[in-house]
């Protein structure tokens, strides 16, 4: 996966922003103003720090050499995957959607209704 194809697959997602709230190079995506995805535009290799169950996170870093606890970020709730090491784009996404869930699930009932995530 490259950071054009991580993009988009985020901002397709419902109800997603994308901003740079840290500063220039610092990609950040958000449901319902909370951080799901971020990654850094000028930081090579390419990664992306997304939130995870803390058990899986231990699982996915024992693993994969792509996968590390996020720099900066609750290393017991974050990982960082590098994008074109040995995870494939098809697990990536699935751990996009993951760190998805758990921030759309994390949101009040009242809020998941009103975006229409719950009838």
């Amino acid at each position: 996966m490259n950071i054009e194809d991580l993009r988009n697959y985020c901002i397709n997602k419902a109800h997603v922003t994308e901003s740079f709230p840290f500063d220039e190079s610092t990609l950040v995506f958000k449901v319902a103003d909370k951080m799901f995805a971020l990654t850094g535009l000028e930081r090579l290799p390419y990664g992306v720090n997304l939130k995870c169950d803390p058990d899986e996170a231990i699982l996915l870093r024992e693993n994969y050499e792509a996968v590390s606890p996020a720099f900066h970020m609750n290393k017991k709730h974050w990982n960082t995957i590098l994008l074109e090491a040995d995870m494939t784009t098809d697990e990536i996404k699935k751990w996009i959607d993951h760190s998805y869930s758990l921030v759309v699930n994390s949101l009040t009932k009242k809020k998941q209704k009103e975006l229409g995530f719950i009838k």
